[in-house]
């Protein structure tokens, strides 16, 4: 097989394994959520189910809809297919790494979440109008947290490429347990769960208009067009579980595009995404809700464990 056929299946696993398993790490959340809550809940691979019955489902639209409305949801899934090309899930270096690095990541979210809030204000609804000012606010303080939380890692491997940073330390996994390491994992999670909306930022469930961040903006969307929105929701998720498993953890990781390999880096992903879902499903049933005006407390805490695990690197050393 050539080099050029190899990038590309590479490429298509990753997008394959991205789509298809999003939905699955969503209903292990809800599965683990309800048992916590001494329910039953619905089956784990409830989220496919839901997703083939949006995409079938009539679309309705608001008379005072433009273009950017109906647009929005395939540029937010696109964008989000497009972070998948970048972030090493299954093997590194990603085939297609050279596209673009952190920056790029950081760059395509901001464009999903600006078209977000543009068709939450493109309705004419008070609620969309709501969510779009407060996802903008709390977008201003979680997007300098992810970035310091990535670049206290990127300085030991002297490069900005995702690629490469977990290259670096897949080949010296002695800078893991660096207390700088530690310290920008703890604040890569706290953005992690602002940045998909959960609990105690967000509640993805709710549609209380005192509570509703995401869930405002998105209000006035059904079928297909929900659906993609959904699913761009959850693959999102799932990415950043796997940049925290991956960049923090790279263990099991392929390195080389072998049968072996990427079974090992199949499984191994799984297994680390699992056990974060698991975690981000404990907190979300242990912890309420936190009032509009406490969420930049919570997310100004995550951006000093990234500034302090910067300035840690600097005075200890990689």
């Amino acid at each position: 097989m050539s080099d050029t056929l190899l990038i590309i299946a590479s490429a298509l696993v990753q997008l394959c394994i991205v789509l298809i398993g999003a939905p699955l790490i969503a209903g292990i959340i809800k599965k683990v959520k309800a048992r916590m809550q001494n329910r039953k809940g619905a089956p784990v691979l409830q989220p496919y189910s839901d997703l083939n019955k949006l995409l079938k489902k009539e679309v309705i639209l608001s008379s005072s809809s433009s273009w950017v409305f109906r647009a929005t949801p395939y540029i937010v899934f696109t964008s989000i297919l497009l972070i998948a090309l970048l972030i090493p899930t299954l093997i590194v270096p990603v085939s297609l790494h050279w596209i673009g690095d952190i920056i790029t990541v950081v760059y395509l979210l901001a464009l999903g979440r600006f078209f977000t809030a543009l068709a939450g204000l493109d309705t004419a609804s008070a609620f969309g109008g709501l969510g779009s000012s407060r996802e903008m606010s709390i977008a201003s303080i979680i997007e300098p947290a992810m970035m310091l939380a990535i670049v206290a890692s990127a300085v030991t491997a002297g490069s900005t490429d995702l690629s490469v940073i977990v290259s670096s330390l897949v080949s010296s996994p002695v800078s893991l347990i660096h207390p700088a390491h530690m310290l920008a994992f703890i604040g890569l999670f706290i953005v992690t769960i602002a940045e998909t909306g959960r609990i105690p930022v967000d509640n993805p469930e709710t549609h209380l208009e005192l509570t509703m961040i995401h869930e405002a903006m998105i209000l006035e969307y059904s079928g297909r067009y929900l659906a993609f929105i959904e699913w761009a929701s959850q693959m999102k998720l799932f990415l950043f579980l796997a940049l925290l498993s991956n960049m923090f953890f790279p263990v099991g990781i392929a390195t080389s595009v072998t049968a072996a390999a990427l079974i090992v880096g199949a499984v191994s992903l799984l297994a680390k995404v699992v056990v974060l879902a698991v975690v981000v499903a404990v907190i979300e049933s242990t912890n309420a809700k936190l009032r509009l005006f406490r969420v930049p407390e919570l997310l100004m805490v995550a951006f000093i464990l990234s500034l302090l695990a910067l300035i840690l690197y600097f005075i200890i050393g990689g």
